[in-house]
């Protein structure tokens, strides 16, 4: 019986997200990349993976990342409605956390390994 496998939105220059990869390959976990700046989540994917994460919205932003900083978003996101915010991260990839794992119980963002092994081995 194999798992199936859970979609991983990456990064490839990105340091973290390398790290996520290798760690589930170590683990032996199955799983497909989805590049997330050619291929940037639609509002529709974004608004069903935050509802189904229980994260907060704020967590789906790349809060270091440099557009978030040029574009001001730490004073802007506060006064933007959710549907606004969710418009504005389907805009472009780099305003995402990431990795950003999809799963069929839910949506890890960043790579924190403890909540990654709570979740991914079960």
């Amino acid at each position: 019986m194999s798992k199936t496998p859970i979609t991983v939105l990456c990064y490839e220059k990105c340091s973290t997200c390398r790290k996520a990869l290798a760690w589930l390959e170590q683990q032996g976990i199955p799983f497909d990349t989805r590049p997330i700046r050619e291929e940037n989540p639609t509002a529709d994917e974004l608004r069903n993976w935050y509802e189904r994460s229980g994260l907060p919205l704020k967590r789906f932003f790349n809060t270091s990342g440099n557009l978030y900083k040029e574009l001001g978003l730490k004073d802007k996101l506060p006064a933007m409605t959710e549907e606004e915010q969710l418009a504005l991260l389907a805009t472009d990839g780099m305003l995402v956390k990431r990795p950003l794992v999809v799963l069929e119980d839910g949506v890890l963002t960043g790579f924190k390994e403890a909540e990654w092994k709570e979740k991914l081995c079960r």
